[in-house]
């Protein structure tokens, strides 16, 4: 009903009514028109009764009253179904200057981002000298994690990574079977690493979470982090990975070291691996 008092008729494509019309926004009847359904059905859906409601009619409903992507899901849970996928509002696409500040902060250890796909959209230094991550390189965190020989030089973990990798990823895919861009992704990965065409074969389906890595840095020697997988619901589409540092090997002490001045200078010259 509060939805349904915010949208005016003119906004609806109707007469205004005029001077003598007492109903803020659409009346229940108007509404019920334009989303295709019957009058009675309709009031017995602002009056939450137990009928059959489908997905096709709470979406004919969400867009007479024109709710967000937020409110469209919040319908369906009211509804008693499974919501839709998320989303990204069209105010919410330009979120990466907040997410790049994000990932700075978490400066000297290694922070990137990647879209639904994979594809790295933005990392911090650290990710940089730490991960082996380049502007004139990295593109598919998914690809570059079977094909980039500095990275898998650097990871002592990487066999035991790899298929939690893929699991992954096949968990992503399953959800948006029908999805070209995922389809683009297996196809050329699948092409580039027979290695992953094995893990994949395997069917292995895992959620993204927490995952121990262990790299072997040229300049300080062995890095124990942990990975975190974390997604924003106002951008659904991005999930960042921060890369916190564990109490083995000093691995904080290094990190910071190489985020220093004379860490950095060190980067600078050309070390085996």
């Amino acid at each position: 009903m509060s939805r349904r008092a915010r949208v005016t008729p003119a906004e609806a494509g109707l007469p205004d009514g005029g001077p003598r019309r007492r109903t803020p926004g659409l009346r229940r009847e108007e509404v019920a028109v334009l989303a295709g359904v019957g009058a009675s059905w309709y009031q017995w859906l602002e009056q939450g009764r137990d009928i059959s409601v489908s997905p096709q009619v709470l979406d004919a409903v969400a867009r007479v009253l024109r709710l967000s992507n937020a409110e469209r899901r919040h319908l369906y849970v009211l509804a008693g179904l499974n919501p839709p996928a998320p989303e990204v509002a069209p105010e919410r696409q330009d979120m990466c200057e907040g997410l790049r500040r994000l990932i700075d902060t978490w400066m000297p250890y290694p922070a990137h981002i990647m879209d639904m796909y994979y594809n790295c959209v933005l990392f911090n230094d650290a990710a940089a000298v730490v991960l082996g991550m380049r502007a004139d390189r990295t593109r598919n965190c998914l690809i570059d994690f079977f094909t980039d020989p500095l990275y898998r030089s650097r990871s002592a973990s990487w066999e035991r990574n790899a298929r939690a990798v893929v699991a992954q990823f096949r968990a992503a895919y399953a959800a948006r079977p029908d999805d070209e861009g995922y389809r683009a992704v297996l196809e050329q990965v699948s092409e580039a690493s027979e290695e992953f065409t094995a893990l994949w074969n395997e069917r292995d389906v895992e959620e993204p979470g927490q995952v121990r890595k262990e790299l072997v840095h040229p300049l300080v020697g062995l890095l124990c982090v942990e990975s975190t997988a974390l997604q924003v619901p106002a951008r659904p589409d991005l999930t960042i990975v921060l890369h916190t540092p564990l109490e083995e090997a000093n691995t904080a002490a290094k990190l910071e070291w190489l985020a220093s001045p004379q860490g950095r200078r060190g980067a600078m010259y050309p070390v085996a691996g």
